[in-house]
Order: C-alpha cells, then structure tokens, then sequence
C-alpha cells in the first residue's frame, strides 16, 4: 500500500469509531514509514474535527462521539512515541488537564465537554470528578498542560476555583496555563472574578474557547475572560 492508503485505512478506523482495528492500523502505517507527525494530522486530527462538527449539528450523538474519541485516543498512543518533541507540539491542538471541583460528583457535561475536546485534536487528561485544587495543579505540572478547564454544577464548590487560579499565581505557574471555568452556575462575571482566561457555556463553546485562547498569541492570565456562548440578557 502507499502512504495514502495507510492514511485513509487509519482515518476510515477512527471515522467508524473501530476500537478493536485502532492500534494495529497505527502501527501498520509506522510500520510501512509513514510519518507520524502526519498520521496525526491526517488521520486522526482532520477526521476528528469533522466528526466535532457533526456533533455540533445533531448528526452524530455523544455515545458516538465518545466510541470516536476513545479510538483516536488509541491510535494516539501508537503513534505519538515516534514523533519528535516539536512535530508532537505541532500536530497537537495542545493538552487539557480537565475536571469535575472537589465536592462535586456530577460528570454528565465534564465527560461531553472531554469527549469533544478530544473528537477536535486535543489531548485530554481527564481527572474526573471531585477533584481537588491540589490534584489539579499537580495534574497541570506533570502533564505540562496549555489548558486547565474546571466545571461544576454545584455553587457550593465554586470558591474553590479561586484556590486554583490562587495557587497557579503563588507557584509560578499562572503564566504558563490558561484557566477555562463552565458549569451550570458558573457565569462570566464570576469568570472574571476568580482571574480564569475563558468562560464556556457548552462543549462546543469549550472547545472553540480551548482554540481561542491558545491562538490568541496572549500569554495567561488575561485582563478579562474570553467568553463564548454566553446568554444573552
């Protein structure tokens, strides 16, 4: 085969959600010298940012989306060791350290908003959920993160986003990370309250806002938030 039909059998893979072909069409492809960089880019980031769409218009549904992201995830790793430092940054759209606040045990949107992000090119540490400040900063060091998105449904735990974007400051770690806040009291005034850099209604205005804020050339923290998908008054 030549390296397009490795491409297209690795992007039909992802496109069918085929867990079960994912790692050894990955590995046929490094295998025949393809290079991976490209795999990335090809087969798994260019069909993911259409399989984003189509959930954003109702043509395909989270199971779907989830099944897709999870066989992505496994062709990733496949390919990801045999890239260099650099191609792994360019075929990235960047890395999320994501979770649920400590306190919190809802994960019905975090999981959307996880899945999403990773069906559009990006890599996803998901913490889960009750998470704690200190889980979130440790994840955001050891993952070398460009993103930390926090979400809750709960407004008893929203004074613990201060503690985060707190600790990022007192570490010397806030200019390295953005801070994107969601959930169903979480506003964009109050986004601007805590210091985040984005705030996000939904998982198509999270990973639009992830774009943004990473290609917006301004280093974190912002002034103010960058909202998307606010409601309008």
């Amino acid at each position: 085969m030549t390296e397009i039909n490795y491409i297209e059998v690795l992007r039909q893979v992802i496109i069918d959600g085929d867990e079960d072909q994912a790692a050894s069409a990955a590995q046929a492809a490094i295998d025949a010298g393809v290079n991976p960089a490209t795999l990335i880019k090809k087969a798994i980031n260019a069909p993911m940012d259409e399989i984003g769409k189509a959930f954003q218009e109702g043509d395909i549904f989270l199971p779907e989306l989830i099944m897709i992201g999870d066989t992505a995830r496994i062709a990733s790793d496949v390919i990801v060791p045999h890239i260099s430092v650099e191609d792994q940054d360019a075929s990235s759209g960047g890395k999320v350290v994501i979770g649920t606040i400590q306190g919190d045990m809802h994960d019905i949107g975090k999981n959307i908003v996880s899945a999403y992000l990773m069906a559009t090119g990006f890599q996803v540490k998901d913490l889960g959920t009750n998470v704690t400040p200190k889980d979130f900063i440790r994840a955001v060091v050891d993952e070398k993160a460009d993103v930390i998105a926090i979400s809750t449904l709960l407004s008893t735990t929203q004074p613990l986003f201060m503690n985060i974007t707190k600790t990022l400051v007192d570490s010397g770690q806030r200019e390295k990370v953005y801070v994107i806040v969601g959930g169903g009291p979480v506003t964009p005034e109050w986004a601007a309250d805590i210091g985040a850099d984005g705030y996000g209604r939904d998982a198509a205005d999270a990973a639009d806002l992830t774009r943004q804020v990473l290609s917006s050339g301004e280093k974190p923290p912002f002034a103010k938030p960058l909202v998307i998908g606010a409601l309008k008054q």
